[in-house]
């Protein structure tokens, strides 16, 4: 009876997280030190191949977008005959849509491999990527929309 008291004294202080070594009536507990190794992070085999396929996707939809921006140079073909257009913006929504979406792309990267190097999560940074992809033609529609006005 007393060895089962005893392992549930013990066991209880291993929960509470108490020290290696601590005294509980008399008897010390002797509770084995962490390797060094179970310290470090373990790599996730699932997170760094998800974060690989989704980094791929990623450059897919940033070069859609990217190319997008192209197609709006033909929002100026009603310019001068039926609408008056802003150039200026136009040209401008194009660059931001060209130009935009491959400085976060360039930052995404790096972030995510200093994660997969480091052993942390990094699956969510091309998920972030692809909402600010998303947000940069959206504000590039927008631009081109207020570019162009009905005479």
């Amino acid at each position: 009876m007393g060895a089962k008291v005893r392992n549930w004294r013990v066991e209880r202080r291993r929960r509470r997280g108490l020290a290696h070594g601590a005294v509980l009536s008399g008897v010390t507990e002797s509770i084995s030190a962490q390797p060094a190794a179970a310290k470090t992070r373990q790599r996730r085999t699932w997170d760094v191949v998800l974060t690989i396929v989704l980094l791929v996707a990623y450059l897919l939809v940033t070069g859609a977008v990217s190319g997008s921006g192209l197609l709006f140079a033909f929002a100026s073909d009603s310019c001068g005959a039926s609408s008056v257009c802003n150039t200026d913006q136009l040209a401008g929504a194009m660059l931001f849509v060209l130009g935009g979406v491959w400085v976060p792309f360039v930052l995404l990267l790096v972030l995510a491999i200093v994660l997969l190097v480091t052993r942390r999560l990094a699956f969510w940074v091309p998920v972030l990527g692809f909402v600010i992809a998303i947000a940069i033609l959206v504000g590039g529609f927008a631009l081109v929309t207020g570019a162009v006005r009905p005479a």
